[in-house]
C-alpha cells in the first residue's frame, strides 16, 4: 500500500510539474505582438483593464473578430506573472436584447470590486452600431471570474449618461469612480451601481481615459480623437479630483505616437512599500481588430508630478516580491538563411526580404522551442499571416500579423510561445491588405500598400 501511495504522488507531482511546464509560455512581458494563452491562442482582450484578486492578476477586455466590430461579448484570463495568461470564460456574453443584445457596440470594459458589498462591478460603453445612441452599462458578480449579470444603464439623478469612451478609477480610500471621454469624473454611490456627483467637468479634446495617483498627485490620461488611428496621448495632474487641473503635455516622445498605442488603462503593481505602474495600451488594427490588433504594456517612470515612458521596452518583466521591473533580453540565432520561397514576388533589398503580391509565401524550416520575427513598419506595410506546423503538416499556431506604422520603425513583430522541441515550418503569407479606413468625418487612414518586409527570422536559445 506504501508503495503505491509512493507511485501515484510520485506520478502526480511528475504530473504537475509537467502541466505547470507548459504553461509557462513566456519569460517576458512582450509589447506590440500577438500573445498566446494555453490553448495557442491570440489573448483577445482589447480596451482592458486588469484587476489584482489574491496571488492572479484578471485581464477582462473586448472580445473581438475580423469581420465586424459589434459585441461579441467580454473574455476574461488570468495570469500569476503579467507574462503567461490563461483563457477563463467570456464572462459577458452578448445579450438577447437590450443595450448589449445583437448588433450592438461593448466596449471600454472596466472592473472594479466594490469594498462595501464585496461585488465585482463592470462597467462598459454601450451604443449602436452608429454610435449614435451611447449608454455607460453596468454587470455585477459575486466572484471575480464568474458570469456577469447585466443591470443595465448606469444613471445619475434618474438619467442615463450620454457618453462613450470610459475609465474608471479605484481612490485609497475606497471610493470608485467613473471617467468619460472629454474630461467628466462621477463619483460613484457606495454600492458602485448609480453615480453619486459630477466631481468635476473638464471639456477637454480627449478619449480613452485612465487614471493612477501616485504620493497624493493624481494623474489623468487621454489620447486625442484620431479613430483607429495611434496619436500622441497626453495627461493632466492635480492633488485633488475637484481640480484644479493642469495639462502637463506628452508622456511617451512627440511622433512616437505614444509607441503606437492608445492609453486603457493604468494598474498599480504593489507591494507593502512601493508601487510601480504599468501603462496598458492598444495598438488597434482595423478591420482585422480579432487577429492583428495587439497590446502595449510599458513601465511608467514618476517623479513628483511628472510621468514619462521615455524609452520602448519591447521585452520587460516585474519582480512581484520588490515591484522592480528590468528588461529582458533575447539570446537570438538568425535562421534567415534556412528561407525558402513557395510562391510570389519575394525579394531580396537592402538587407530585407520584401513581398507585396497577395498569395507570396515563405517558410523557414527550424528545430526548436520557440521562434520570432523582426520586421519593418511604415506607411506602406500591409498584412500578413503568420502559420507554425509540425512535420505532419499540423497548425501549430496561426495569427495574422499587422505591419503597418504611420512612421517608419523595426521590432520584434511575432513571437510564438514556448513549443515542445520539435521540427517545425514557419510560414508568411501576404494577404494583399491593409489596415484602411475612413472616420464620421470622412478622414483617411492607414497604409497605402501592402509590402511586408522581413528583416530577420530567428530561433530563441536559453541563456547559458
Amino acid at each position: 500500500m506504501k508503495l503505491f501511495v509512493f507511485l501515484c504522488l510520485s506520478v502526480s507531482l511528475l504530473t504537475f510539474g509537467s502541466t505547470n511546464a507548459q504553461k509557462k509560455k513566456y519569460e517576458a512581458i512582450h509589447s506590440g505582438i500577438a500573445l498566446f494563452d494555453q490553448f495557442n491562442k491570440e489573448v483577445n482582450a482589447h480596451g482592458s483593464c486588469i484587476v489584482k484578486e489574491g496571488d492572479l492578476f484578471y485581464l477582462f477586455g473586448e472580445f473581438h473578430t475580423d469581420t465586424s466590430n459589434v459585441f461579441n461579448g467580454f473574455s476574461c484570463y488570468s495570469s500569476p506573472d503579467l507574462m503567461n495568461w490563461k483563457f477563463e470564460k467570456m464572462v459577458l456574453p452578448v445579450q438577447s436584447d437590450g443595450l448589449l443584445g445583437p448588433n450592438r457596440i461593448g466596449e471600454r470594459v472596466k472592473v472594479m470590486k466594490c469594498p462595501a458589498t464585496g461585488e465585482f462591478v463592470m462597467y462598459m460603453h454601450t451604443d449602436d452600431i452608429r454610435y449614435n445612441d451611447p449608454h455607460v452599462g453596468f454587470a455585477t458578480c459575486k466572484t471575480i471570474n464568474g458570469d456577469y449579470q447585466f443591470q443595465g444603464e448606469l444613471l445619475l439623478n434618474g438619467k442615463y449618461i450620454r457618453k462613450w469612451d470610459l475609465g474608471t478609477f479605484q481612490d485609497t480610500d475606497g471610493k470608485g469612480y467613473l471617467l468619460t471621454h472629454s474630461g467628466f469624473i462621477y463619483e460613484l454611490a457606495s454600492g458602485y451601481k448609480s453615480v453619486k456627483r459630477i466631481v468635476t467637468s473638464e471639456k477637454l479634446d480627449g478619449e480613452s481615459p485612465a487614471m493612477f495617483k501616485s504620493n497624493g498627485v493624481y494623474f489623468w490620461l487621454f489620447s486625442h480623437r484620431t479613430s483607429w488611428e495611434r496619436n500622441d496621448n497626453f495627461y493632466l495632474t492635480a492633488t485633488s479630483l475637484e481640480g484644479p487641473w493642469t495639462n502637463k503635455g506628452l508622456f511617451a516622445p512627440e511622433g512616437t505616437l505614444t509607441w503606437n498605442s492608445q492609453t486603457s488603462f493604468v494598474l498599480p503593481i504593489a507591494n507593502k512599500k512601493d508601487t510601480l505602474f504599468m501603462f496598458m495600451g492598444d495598438r488597434w488594427s482595423y478591420p482585422l481588430q480579432g487577429s492583428a490588433a495587439t497590446y502595449v504594456w510599458q513601465p511608467i517612470r514618476v517623479k513628483g508630478d511628472k510621468m514619462s515612458i521615455p524609452d520602448y521596452q519591447e521585452n520587460w518583466k516585474v519582480n512581484l516580491a520588490n515591484v522592480k521591473w528590468s528588461p529582458v533580453e533575447t539570446n537570438a540565432k538568425s535562421i534567415k538563411a534556412s528561407a525558402t520561397i513557395k510562391t510570389g514576388d519575394w525579394k531580396q533589398e537592402n538587407g530585407k526580404i520584401r513581398a507585396k503580391q497577395k498569395g507570396s509565401v515563405i517558410l523557414f524550416p527550424f528545430r526548436g522551442r520557440q521562434v520570432g520575427l523582426k520586421a519593418l513598419s511604415n506607411p506602406t506595410s500591409g498584412y500578413a499571416k503568420v502559420v507554425i506546423r509540425n512535420k505532419k503538416g499540423d497548425e501549430i499556431i496561426s495569427t495574422i500579423v499587422d505591419f503597418y506604422s504611420k512612421y517608419e520603425y523595426s521590432s520584434l513583430k511575432f513571437l510564438s510561445p514556448v513549443l515542445d522541441y520539435y521540427s517545425y515550418v514557419l510560414s508568411i503569407e501576404v494577404l494583399g491588405e491593409h489596415p484602411k479606413w475612413s472616420d464620421k468625418r470622412f478622414f483617411n487612414y492607414g497604409s497605402t500598400d501592402d509590402y511586408v518586409d522581413i528583416e530577420d527570422v530567428f530561433l530563441v536559445e536559453k541563456k547559458k
